[in-house]
This record gives structure tokens, C-alpha cells and sequence, in this order.
């Protein structure tokens, strides 16, 4: 257990405490229990158990069993520990990739993947030549706006691309940034065509990039990777002879080791 904060009872919110804790107490017996079993095991009256129980099973995390007599946890919390522990064996695999990646073009290297509609960031390879990234370990952005994003999105079709963001106000952070479904539509298809993207302030305005997919065992495109930064830590007159060709070698690296043939990794690039 960490430190408290010197305004923990300001900050500490007892209802998200409590719901956590059900999820806890059912993970450890490994059965179905009912509320009233919850409820002594949590020193907490039956009808406040039942409250967080319907509240946690309106949002999946638990869900009926017997008949309707106790409850096990849910489908969407069984999801989220899968996705934790895919997450966990991804940046294993990858870890050694962006390393040499780092290492082979000075720049600092990126693995994200995507959830929902962001780009999620799941590890950073540090440069060592003086910049360091500003981008930590769980940052988010929106997909829309990235080409990691992008290619992350290339296996949709149009139409779900459209719906995936049809309510989502597409904000605009540089002159380069889609500004609707058509023209995200547009990016993420040039994306999936060329396999490489080099941004030259899409993201953001004075920064560059070069990015590619992953692809698994199956050929979905479950991660993206890049060596981004300011431009002025990349060489002008090395994107051909280094920048890209490195990051197509790390894709395909990395795909290979998810288990995509190593064949087609080389064909399509």
C-alpha cells in the first residue's frame, strides 16, 4: 500500500473504493456469492452491496449466476485482465526491437496500440544522443489525429472509420489533422497502401515522425511503432538510406515474432 496523500480524505471517493473491492472479493473466492456474502465480507449492509452489484452489473464487470441467486464476475472484466496481460507480453516481444531500433537511428521509438479511439502508448525506447521524448508510458491521443493512429485503423473498413467517430469533434492540432470521416477515411487508406508514414508536423506542429504497423499472427494490425521527435534531431538527407528502411525492418521484425510469416512480412513491406 502506498503513502496516503497529505488530502487523502479530500480525494479518496469511498463509492469507486467499494465497487473496486466487490470485484476483488469475487475474484478471490473463485465462485458465485450472493449480497449478503459480499455484503459480511465488506462489513456493509445488504441493500448498499446490491447497489454497487446492480451498478457493476449494468456496466458488465459482473453478471448473474444461480439462477439469479449470486453473481461472478463478468465478461468486461475477464476482457480488460486479458488485454492487461496481452499488453504486458506485447511490450516483452517488442521491447528488444525498438531497442535496436533506438540504437540504429538515434531517435527515440515508440509502441502503441489502440483503444477505442486513441492511440495508446504502451512502451518508449529513450534517445541517448540528448532529446527525450515527451512521450510517457500510457499516454493517450486521438487516433484521428496520428499516424500510429492511423495504421492502427487500417484494418476498418470506411464505413466503421465513419461510425467510430461520428460523434467525436475532430479537433484540429496542426493545419495537417483530419477535419472530418472523409478525410480520415482518406489517410488511413493512404496509410494501409504505403505501410510507412512520415509526418512531418501532423501530430504536432515542429515534430516528425516515421511510423509502421505490426501485424500478428493472423495479419490484424494490433500494434503500430515509430521513431518520432522534434525535427531537429532527424537528418535531412536520412530518411531514405536510414529512417525508413529501419522502421520497415523493425515492423517486420516485430510482426515475425507475433508470429506473422516472415514471407509475407518481406512481401508487403
Amino acid at each position: 500500500m502506498s503513502e496516503q496523500h497529505k488530502n487523502h480524505d479530500t480525494y479518496f471517493v469511498p463509492g469507486l473504493f467499494r465497487g473496486l473491492r466487490v470485484l476483488e472479493i469475487l475474484a478471490e473466492a473463485e465462485r458465485p456469492m450472493n449480497v449478503s456474502e459480499i455484503g459480511r465480507e465488506m462489513g456493509l449492509s445488504r441493500s448498499s452491496v446490491f447497489r454497487l452489484v446492480y451498478t457493476l452489473k449494468d456496466m458488465g464487470f459482473v453478471e448473474d449466476a444461480d439462477g439469479g441467486h449470486s453473481v461472478t464476475l463478468g465478461a468486461r472484466v475477464l476482457n480488460l485482465g486479458f488485454s492487461y496481460l496481452a499488453g504486458q507480453s506485447l511490450i516483452q516481444t517488442a521491447r528488444p526491437v525498438l531497442e535496436a531500433l533506438t540504437e540504429e537511428t538515434g531517435i527515440s521509438s515508440h509502441l502503441a496500440i489502440l483503444e477505442s479511439t486513441e492511440v495508446l502508448f504502451l512502451d518508449c525506447i529513450q534517445s541517448r544522443l540528448g532529446y527525450l521524448s515527451n512521450v510517457n508510458v500510457g499516454h493517450r491521443f486521438p487516433a484521428y489525429a496520428s499516424p500510429l493512429g492511423w495504421h492502427l485503423l487500417s484494418d476498418f473498413d470506411d464505413d466503421e472509420i465513419r461510425a467510430m467517430f461520428a460523434r467525436t469533434r475532430m479537433r484540429s492540432f496542426t493545419e495537417l489533422t483530419p477535419a472530418n470521416g472523409e478525410a480520415l477515411c482518406k489517410a488511413v487508406r493512404e496509410a494501409e497502401k504505403r505501410k510507412i508514414v512520415i509526418s512531418h508536423g501532423i501530430a504536432e506542429a515542429g515534430g516528425c515522425s516515421v511510423s509502421a504497423p505490426v501485424r500478428d499472427a493472423e495479419g490484424n494490425v494490433v500494434a503500430s511503432i515509430d521513431i518520432s521527435g522534434p525535427e531537429s534531431v532527424f537528418r535531412g538527407d536520412a530518411f531514405d538510406d536510414l529512417y525508413v528502411p529501419a522502421v520497415q525492418k523493425a515492423g517486420r521484425q516485430l510482426s515475425v515474432r507475433l508470429g506473422f510469416p516472415a514471407l509475407e512480412a518481406e512481401r508487403i513491406g
